[in-house]
């Protein structure tokens, strides 16, 4: 009898496991499309309601169909400072480069741009591809505009080493599967920052986020807003993800 349910509770939570998956993988569909685009990415920071920093972004994005994973590759474009750096997801890799020095350099997705946001947090990246997720229950909670949303309350844990971080809890809509809010651990378990998606506008043929609001947990008078515009369907090369081929390429 013990053995039958000890089965039916494996059974029970495979099942369980299989549908957060599911989850996961229909809000990563409203976050990001399935062709290769470009974008704009502005990073505001501020400090007690007040604008500290800005930087501009060129994204160009274009999904792996073999790992269902995001190839990105970022340049700046504002502050004149940094134009011409850029940052190369490839594959599991990132790689920084400058121009002054001609350079690439390994770096991580923790890496910090401006404010509260990393690398990993304005790059397009898959969810359900990079983490395990379980769902933890139901809850009704409040999004950026203090709108109530019933909401898949998830635990998503790295499926490997090279996830941007180890933990991360998300609530995804049950009406619509939007994203609605994140919240981020750090190796040893203590929270980051938490982020909420909001201005869902149609975008890239469907209705997505246009901006994401990144709050740091210990300090909630630091936040920074990813904002995406100037979006567009853009054919990518293959070759625009390569590193060697970072000093050669010429970005509009």
């Amino acid at each position: 009898m013990r053995l039958l349910v000890l089965l039916l509770l494996l059974v029970a939570g495979s099942a369980s496991a299989q549908t957060a998956q599911e989850i996961v993988a229909k809000a990563d569909r409203i976050r990001n499309p399935g062709q290769a685009f470009r974008s704009t990415v502005t990073l505001t920071e501020y400090v007690n309601g007040g604008e500290r920093d800005r930087t501009m972004l060129a994204v160009f994005s274009k999904e792996d169909p073999v790992t269902h994973q995001f190839r990105n590759l970022v340049q700046y474009v504002e502050p004149p400072r940094d134009t011409g750096k850029r940052v190369l997801l490839d594959g599991r890799s990132l790689w920084f480069y400058d121009p002054a020095s001609k350079a690439s350099v390994r770096i991580s997705a923790q890496q910090r741009l401006v404010g509260q946001a990393s690398i990993g947090d304005i790059l397009t990246v898959n969810l359900a591809a990079d983490y395990t997720a379980s769902v933890l229950g139901s809850e009704t909670i409040d999004d950026a505009a203090r709108q109530k949303r019933t909401c898949w309350h998830l635990d998503l844990k790295a499926a490997s080493d090279q996830s941007t971080y180890n933990r991360v809890e998300y609530w995804v809509d049950q009406a619509n599967f939007q994203p609605v809010k994140l919240r981020v651990y750090s190796d040893s378990g203590r929270v980051l920052k938490v982020l909420y998606y909001r201005d869902f506008a149609e975008r890239l043929g469907a209705l997505r986020p246009a901006e994401a609001v990144i709050i740091d947990a210990v300090d909630t008078n630091l936040v920074t807003t990813a904002r995406q515009s100037g979006d567009q369907f853009q054919d990518v090369p293959d070759a625009w993800f390569q590193r060697d081929y970072l000093p050669r390429l010429q970005l509009k």
